[in-house]
């Protein structure tokens, strides 16, 4: 019977600790669940609709230079017939004030686009990489000749392979 007793305590003594440690638990559960979503407030909804934030100005919307119309022959191999290429182009520059800087200086970058199209052949124009490639060295030769004003591209208004 003593022992019986002794078993019977000892479950008695089990029993309020498990009770404890659930009661811990629980608490310890709602504290999370309670710090997470005063969490979730403090990231999401906290301040919404009282800022102010600044606007920003819009854009400046970019300007345009008239390159005149170019046409020079081709490089085709001997014995075939020669081809010209047509060109319309427009700068664009990032603010008014360099149209004006970069007027006086379209003689030199005509020259300069003729010389190197001159050396051109037809297969270096085929395809949308081709004419990729070709504004791509028009706007670097452009920028060198230009310096310090820089061209943001060279753009084409009409290109004619005949």
């Amino acid at each position: 019977m003593a022992d019986e007793e002794k078993t019977d305590s000892g479950e008695g003594a089990a029993a309020p600790k498990k009770g404890k440690l659930r009661l811990i638990i629980a608490v310890v559960g709602i504290l999370v669940v309670l710090g997470a979503g005063a969490g979730g407030w403090f990231f999401f909804m906290r301040g919404h609709g009282e800022e102010q934030h600044a606007e920003a100005p819009p854009p400046k919307p970019p300007s345009f230079v008239d390159v005149p119309d170019m046409l020079v022959n081709l490089v085709g191999a001997p014995g075939e017939r020669v081809q010209y290429l047509k060109l319309k182009l427009v700068l664009e520059v990032k603010e008014e004030k360099q149209v004006e800087a970069i007027k006086p200086a379209l003689p030199r970058v005509t020259d300069l686009f003729q010389t190197y199209m001159r050396e051109l052949r037809p297969s270096d124009l085929n395809g949308s990489a081709g004419l990729f490639r070709l504004k791509e060295e028009l706007t670097k030769r452009v920028n060198l000749a230009l310096a310090p004003n820089q061209v943001n591209a060279v753009l084409f208004k009409e290109v004619v392979i005949q």
